[in-house]
């Protein structure tokens, strides 16, 4: 997510006034607040309207928002660098994506389709529809994990695509509403929560958030409203955590605090 102007942004927060997501909330909710260690910094395309993240064979692999210049892209890490790139067609708001086997799959904010590209090629092998709004996608090895910028995450069929159940996610009795950019980490979803500093881990089967990731002052100096935190990446072979924002000239790898 997403919305621009930034007067459609103000109205979202407006409408979601008093919600549980407040920064002081997140914390008496939590179980536990984790901080981070920056371990390396790499550079990022500070163009880049980033909506999804994840790593493969060394490489990132990222799309970026806003109708005209969605785009999924195949990006060195040590440079930045993109080094394969394909656009969405302009009436599309590219939103998260994924890998499957040997496809990558890349949701659209508010247009109801998803693209199934070659995950080598980027070559479109299909299209397919969803109900509402997408945000973000992971998944865990069986299935497809989608938000919609509700408290839901939607699990879905990797092969028909149809959507298998609900699971409903709350920090302390409270729903967490925006889950935004999503990602596959040992056993937990890790989701950006939109216009906060912090990821929830959550767990895929009951929905609770086992604890709080918070990434204040990763990125002090920041442009404008839009450039918040978005993008997770996790290399599960050497176990390392990539995160971003939208707009950000910079990639961190980070190391997790001990919870407190």
């Amino acid at each position: 997510m997403h919305p621009t102007p930034l007067s459609s942004r103000r109205g979202l927060l407006a409408a979601c006034a008093g919600f549980a997501l407040a920064p002081s909330t997140l914390l008496a909710a939590a179980p536990s607040v984790q901080g981070y260690k920056v371990v390396n910094t790499y550079p990022h395309d500070p163009n880049a309207f980033t909506q999804g993240l994840f790593f493969h064979d060394g490489f990132l692999y990222e799309s970026t928002g806003l109708r005209g210049r969605s785009s999924i892209r195949r990006v060195e890490l040590a440079t930045g660098r993109v080094v394969q790139a394909v656009e969405l067609p302009a009436e599309f708001f590219g939103e998260g994506i994924t890998m499957w086997g040997d496809r990558l799959i890349g949701i659209t904010w508010q247009e109801q389709t998803a693209f199934v590209l070659d995950l080598k090629t980027f070559k479109l092998w299909r299209k397919f529809s969803y109900a509402g709004e997408g945000w973000g996608i992971t998944h865990d090895g069986r299935e497809l994990i989608m938000s919609d910028g509700t408290a839901e995450l939607r699990f879905l069929d990797p092969q028909t695509f149809k959507e298998l159940r609900r699971v409903r996610v709350t920090a302390g009795g409270r729903p967490v509403e925006l889950l935004n950019e999503l990602e596959w980490v040992e056993g937990e979803v890790y989701a950006n929560v939109w216009q906060t500093d912090r990821i929830a881990r959550i767990n895929p089967k009951t929905g609770n958030v086992t604890g709080w990731i918070d990434l204040s002052g990763l990125l002090p100096q920041r442009s404008g409203a839009d450039d918040v935190l978005n993008g997770i990446a996790y290399d599960a072979k050497a176990r390392r955590l990539f995160v971003t924002g939208k707009l950000w000239p910079k990639l961190f790898e980070i190391q997790l605090t001990k919870p407190r």
